[in-house]
């Protein structure tokens, strides 16, 4: 039974990944009260992604005990090239979608107003408002994953671009004789602090035998060597798999270092699986670059590991869509 004292004071946050849908309800002091998790293969093409979408809304206001007609907003953080205003997924490479209205097609149904934001941003807004970097002036964001995403936050508001989102962190110039990015530049950021670099650099290194513990684990399937993968490897003695982290490390550490030299932020804040696995080396060789190569009335800046988790996403597209 839906409840019947019903205000629009209830905010829907959804995670929109290549790989999980997340749909959470929040309460108007953004406690969760209802959430659902569907993966994202249930429905295939656009047109039934969409349905997905509405499908695990629905579901978690059902285990909230609410109606539709008590949402506030709902956030929806996507991958992909984004047109922020009109509300559409231009091109979606992981989803394999494109020149989908999506929010013109959730507003026909919940009767409110539908907000797409970059799904890094959503995280990267989620710390500002609860987590990490709460009460920040300016945060920046990133996200070391599979690529490196990026947000900012200052006084306040989301850096964006004109109609769509921006801060890409992984695609700045890091290595100008390096390799092909699949941007389709060469010697960005991503080539040689990204996951899929690191992971390629790992099976190279157990392929030549100097990894034992990760060949006997994956051998050197790409797809396999993921994050908790290359932690275990590790811990469980593959030295050449922990200098090839902390190199990584340093990369992101020198771009992180760039741009506090223009912004000045108050807190940096580090995240995302790779981060959530071996936060130390991340931590570290970031402090380190920053202490070493920001202009000395920057370095004051804090570099935190994020703390909300999955929960980022989530609660950062929700708080977005009621601070509109």
């Amino acid at each position: 039974m839906a409840r019947s004292n019903v205000s629009k004071k209830h905010w829907v946050g959804f995670d929109l990944g290549g790989t999980k849908m997340l749909a959470t309800v929040y309460d108007a002091a953004f406690e969760a009260v209802g959430s659902r998790r569907r993966k994202t293969k249930e429905f295939k093409g656009p047109r039934a992604g969409v349905q997905g979408i509405i499908k695990t809304i629905d579901e978690a206001l059902e285990i909230a005990e609410l109606p539709r007609r008590a949402l506030g907003g709902i956030g929806i953080g996507c991958p992909g090239v984004l047109e922020l205003d009109r509300g559409i997924i231009q091109h979606a490479p992981n989803l394999g979608w494109r020149n989908v209205q999506l929010a013109r097609d959730l507003q026909k149904v919940f009767a409110c107003k539908v907000h797409l934001v970059n799904d890094v941003d959503a995280g990267t807004y989620g710390e500002y408002r609860f987590g990490a970097g709460e009460g920040a002036r300016c945060l920046i964001g990133v996200f070391p994953g599979t690529g490196i995403g990026g947000g900012c936050v200052y006084d306040g508001k989301l850096i964006r671009g004109r109609v769509s989102s921006c801060f890409e962190f992984g695609h700045l110039h890091m290595a100008p004789k390096g390799r092909l990015c699949g941007c389709g530049r060469w010697g960005c950021l991503e080539t040689v602090a990204g996951r899929l670099a690191i992971s390629a650099e790992a099976a190279s290194a157990a392929f030549r035998g100097q990894a034992p513990h990760l060949l006997e684990m994956v051998g050197t399937d790409l797809t396999a060597i993921r994050s908790r993968v290359l932690a275990e490897a590790i811990e469980a003695g593959d030295q050449a798999i922990g200098e090839i982290v902390q190199r990584a490390a340093k990369y992101l550490g020198v771009g992180v270092a760039s741009v506090v030299n223009l912004l000045a932020p108050d807190v940096i804040v580090l995240g995302g699986g790779m981060v959530e696995a071996m936060p130390k080396p991340f931590l570290t060789e970031v402090r380190t670059a920053v202490r070493e190569q920001a202009m000395k009335p920057f370095r004051g800046v804090r570099v935190v590991a994020a703390k909300l988790g999955d929960d980022a996403g989530v609660m950062g597209a929700a708080a977005f869509a009621a601070d509109q």
